[in-house]
């Protein structure tokens, strides 16, 4: 009963629940009016956000070859530590809808090919220079330029050309896209001085924290700005301090957390995730969404680069098994593509794969491989649970007489060296707000994070298309095109959709969904508080 009553008093809080109805339930359980009226008190006051105090984040994905640059993030740490500090144009709601950041507001042409981001006035980047259309520009310039190799250069490639026009930055594509807005609020694209081509790794953004300490791969330290453009501490961003720990061993991590030695932490194993839900003053919060854990194969690099090796290796993974023993119920089955029902236009027809080692020993025969060993890299900080991922993909391989050999490697230096490095190795994605972004950062011919080298000029003009068509109908029958022509040819293997486990220390309150990310898509900080 208690579990229900605190499920009901949650709702009242977040405004989703009367209090006539909630005192009406309580009853029907058995509650007084007056201990039914208690608990509402109690939790209307921890409703009420309280400035103050520090907030230590447990996290798991960082290196000691983390950057602040945003062009280079590809793990959780730096991101976690860069939307402290840095904001884009735009931020993603957890309802799927945009909030203004940087841009007050913005508006696009009729055939969606030209978008004009009116530039708020008044704000002002950490080092006390105001925020400028020009600013904007040249962040934009720099994540276009190649040099850079921005994991937003895919996002990029669409643009035509870019001004300023007083305070509104000004977009002309050479094909409509009526997502833009969407794919300017990827992570990489915070808005620094001079667009960060004086020193790109400096920390400086619109953030509500500053920068105060970094030792990469073990900590930072973030101070709460006084002069915060988005409000008080009262009303956002209501911690003095963060910190950010780097905590890559699961175990430490949720020690760490047991202990009282960090207020959260992410990546939450699943096969823990119940009992840890049952410790005292723990909460285990799970979101659902588009995050999705992978294999990943270059289709340029033998023995990849045979179809029929790659549709082996697909039909010999038991997702199934993988969703019951890996993520315990936490996430859903993948189908080859990075895309789910949780995406808008999401054709639910496209066919499941099935296991078949019978397929599989088929198509193995069929590519003529000579046998040498197939070795796919994985590590602990690849996802949860992708070293014993790697051990069963081996295991159902072997059955169907694939060579598939296990190399673990070490955490430190995964994202760098052997991921999108690497020609066959465990990985994650957390997913895109929409399809074009999803597959434009990691599909496009010429997105510099195609980690499975998938270069396919039909593909390109799909994507293309898609992005031009204004008639959902169409707009849906092109992207099952495409997500079919991945699921055959494609060098990525989707075993499961994850969910995103995260747990909190009961005092933090104001906890709330995003199902673009972890830890409220890397906002906890910003929207939380203790109580």
């Amino acid at each position: 009963m208690s579990d229900q009553l605190k499920d009901l008093s949650a709702r009242v809080a977040a405004g989703s629940m009367t209090r006539r109805e909630f005192m009406s339930k309580a009853a029907a359980l058995g509650v007084s009016a007056a201990v039914a009226s208690t608990i509402l008190a109690g939790d209307a006051k921890a409703a009420t956000p309280v400035a103050g105090g520090s907030f230590k984040m447990g996290i798991q994905g960082g290196e000691s070859t983390n950057s602040q640059d945003p062009a280079t993030w590809a793990s959780d740490v730096p991101l976690q530590g860069g939307f402290l500090w840095g904001e884009p144009l735009v931020e993603l709601n957890s309802d799927g809808s945009l909030k203004g950041l940087v841009a007050e507001s913005w508006e696009g042409s009729d055939d969606a090919t030209v978008w004009s981001f009116k530039i708020r006035s008044g704000v002002k980047f950490s080092s006390g220079a105001d925020v400028t259309a020009d600013d904007v520009l040249k962040t934009m310039e720099r994540h276009s330029n190649e040099d850079s190799e921005s994991g937003a250069l895919g996002i990029m490639q669409g643009i035509g050309s870019m001004r300023t026009v007083d305070d509104v930055f000004e977009v002309t594509l050479s094909v409509g896209n009526a997502d833009l807005p969407y794919l300017l609020a990827d992570y990489h694209l915070i808005i620094q001085p001079g667009g960060g081509f004086d020193d790109p790794a400096a920390a400086i953004g619109t953030g509500p924290y500053t920068l105060e300490s970094d030792e990469p791969g073990v900590r930072m330290v973030f101070k709460r700005k006084d002069d915060y453009w988005g409000g008080s501490q009262d009303e956002v961003a209501h911690y003095d301090t963060v910190e950010v720990i780097v905590l890559n061993d699961a175990t430490a991590r949720t020690a760490a957390l047991q202990s009282g030695q960090v207020d959260t932490i992410n990546r939450v194993e699943p096969k823990i995730a119940a009992l840890l839900d049952r410790a005292p003053n723990i909460d285990v919060l799970s979101t659902s969404g588009r995050g999705h854990y992978v294999f990943i194969a270059h289709v340029d690099t033998a023995p990849f680069d045979n179809l029929d090796l790659r549709l082996a290796l697909k039909y010999a993974l038991n997702r199934q098994e993988m969703v019951d023993k890996i993520l315990q119920g936490y996430g859903s089955l993948g189908n080859d593509i990075p895309i789910n029902a949780a995406y808008p236009l999401y054709d639910e027809a496209i066919p499941q794969r099935e296991f078949n080692l019978e397929k599989a020993a088929e198509h193995y025969k069929k590519s003529g491989h000579d046998g040498s060993p197939i070795v796919l890299r994985t590590a602990d900080g690849a996802f949860p649970g992708a070293v014993d991922a790697a051990a069963l993909f081996q295991q159902s391989a072997q059955a169907a007489g694939i060579p598939l050999e296990i190399k673990r490697e070490p955490n430190d230096g995964y994202w760098s060296e052997v991921w999108n490095a690497q020609p066959f190795c465990c990985s994650y994605w957390g997913g895109r707000p929409v399809q074009d972004q999803m597959y434009t950062t990691a599909y496009l011919s010429t997105a510099d994070w195609n980690d499975t080298r998938w270069k396919r000029e039909d593909f390109d003009a799909m994507l293309l298309e898609a992005r031009a068509e204004i008639d959902e109908g169409k707009r849906k029958e092109i992207y099952s095109q495409m997500g079919r022509l991945l699921n055959e040819e494609g060098g990525v293997i989707v075993p499961m959709f994850n969910d995103f486990v995260d747990a909190m220390s009961t005092s933090v309150k104001g906890w709330e969904a995003n199902p673009n990310g972890p830890q409220m898509y890397w906002k906890t900080a910003k929207y939380t508080w203790k109580a």
